[in-house]
């Protein structure tokens, strides 16, 4: 995979804030956009929920070339500055968890606390070999066409065979993805390495990952907790997958109310 990442734009990025109090910036994964993270709406009595999409990404338009994460660490930093918040806690999923521990690395005088759901600084050289695969597939077929693969990592079973509301969402939400602007963020994906940054991250640190996640990423979070000096631990989201902010919304509320508060 040839490799050339370039500055990423901020104008051109719409930020969604609801609520008062202490703003709280979610990063939302991989095929998704800002309303990922509706079912943390309860929040809003207590923070400012900071939302966007990344590039390529619903009302984000695509970006002119390759990006990786010091790119959107700038882009974010950008946004934040814009919108007058010169500090925040951090929350991110899967890609977004990611983002956040660089991010947080990088700019840690902006950052109060941080939430890492379902993700990794760094993916194990098998799955770095196959997000190139993954990009190509996207641009050929569709996003639509990968349905069938991810959900089955982004959900339990019962949650496929139950087809709720928050499934529903993520399955539209693919089939209406980008397959560009999916398969530039799976060729950053391929790039990504956050470990360093991860080291520096002395603001208090909670890992969430559901009960039913890969092997891979229960590692990762073994990596985190004993890495990030802030890490206050790792909680698992019962009988949820990939995606157990979405899965199981009401353990998340409780855990995030309770770790930010």
């Amino acid at each position: 995979m040839d490799w050339n990442p370039k500055p990423l734009d901020s104008a051109d990025v719409k930020v969604q804030r609801r609520g008062r109090g202490k703003p709280l910036v979610l990063i939302h994964c991989l095929g998704m956009d800002w309303h990922f993270w509706d079912v943390l709406e309860p929040l809003t009595d207590q923070f400012e929920l900071f939302t966007y999409s990344l590039p390529g990404h619903h009302d984000t338009p695509l970006p002119k070339a390759q990006y990786g994460e010091a790119e959107l660490t700038e882009q974010l930093r950008a946004l934040m500055l814009r919108e007058g918040v010169t500090k925040a806690h951090i929350a991110g999923i899967s890609m977004g968890g990611s983002m956040a521990q660089h991010f947080a690395g990088t700019y840690p005088e902006m950052v109060d606390r941080v939430i890492l759901c379902d993700c990794t600084p760094r993916y194990n050289d098998e799955a770095r070999a196959n997000w190139p695969v993954r990009a190509g597939l996207a641009r050929q077929n569709g996003v639509a066409s990968l349905i069938p693969m991810l959900e089955k990592i982004f959900f339990t079973q019962a949650s496929i065979d139950e087809n709720g509301p928050d499934v529903r969402y993520v399955k539209e939400s693919w089939a209406a993805c980008s397959g560009e602007g999916y398969a530039l963020a799976c060729e950053m994906l391929a790039m990504v390495d956050a470990q360093e940054q991860a080291k520096r991250m002395q603001m208090p640190t909670l890992i969430m990952l559901g009960s039913n996640e890969g092997q891979p990423f229960k590692d990762a979070a073994k990596w985190m907790n004993a890495n990030i000096p802030g890490s206050k631990g790792i909680v698992e989201v019962p009988l949820a997958g990939h995606a157990s902010v979405r899965e199981r919304p009401g353990f998340a509320l409780q855990q995030f109310r309770h770790f930010l508060s």
